[in-house]
């Protein structure tokens, strides 16, 4: 009776604990609105953060890789959006395919010429809001040494304490295809697609 009485306290515990009650706190520190978000500067957070790019390689197979050598700073009001300011910077050198010959070639002439251009960099000239939760995020993308006028489409995640670092979050989602050949990067066009996506995944912690 004794062994039983303590199993039931147990699950009283555990279904208290996983209660909305108990989660309800936890829950309230972070919000999917947009304008309930904090108004500031922020920082990357590069540990979480990423740049993914594919290609359509022979027409086969849609080839992926990252970077994830990223940097950045935003300024964002949610009251007004159109004042926001990010700017970004991707080590190139940070190239990576889990091919470790295909990495190598990646930073030679052919393509990233990472010992001439060891940084991309973006900065943003415009911001529209296109719905509730996303918007255009137009910049300068600088690649290769050439800067062109490139936009994102963005998605705003949540924003809110982070549940492990106790830190202020922003997150968003981004969505962007270029031309390589506009910036330069020609090797093998058509045969690897000229087209590239770039998604983006952005986390950024409040500067306090």
């Amino acid at each position: 009776m004794r062994h039983q009485s303590k199993i039931a306290g147990w699950s009283l515990a555990a279904a208290l604990m996983l209660s909305p009650v108990a989660l309800a706190p936890a829950q309230a520190q972070t919000t999917r609105t947009p304008a309930e978000a904090k108004a500031g500067a922020y920082s990357l957070d590069s540990e979480h953060s990423k740049v993914t790019w594919s290609v359509s390689h022979l027409g086969f197979s849609t080839y992926i890789g990252q970077f994830h050598g990223v940097t950045g700073t935003l300024k964002i009001d949610p009251a007004r959006l159109d004042a926001t300011e990010l700017k970004v910077t991707i080590d190139t050198n940070m190239v990576g395919t889990f091919s470790p010959g295909l990495d190598k070639h990646l930073k030679t002439p052919d393509f990233l010429d990472t010992a001439k251009f060891p940084t991309a960099t973006f900065r943003s000239t415009k911001v529209v809001r296109t719905g509730e939760r996303t918007a255009d995020v137009t910049g300068d993308l600088t690649l290769h040494g050439v800067t062109r006028p490139v936009t994102f489409q963005a998605t705003f995640n949540q924003a809110g304490v982070n549940m492990v670092d106790k830190q202020y979050s922003l997150g968003f989602d981004g969505k962007a295809v270029i031309k390589r050949s506009e910036f330069g990067i020609t090797t093998y066009v058509p045969a690897v697609s000229d087209e590239v996506t770039l998604k983006l995944a952005a986390e950024f912690k409040a500067v306090p």
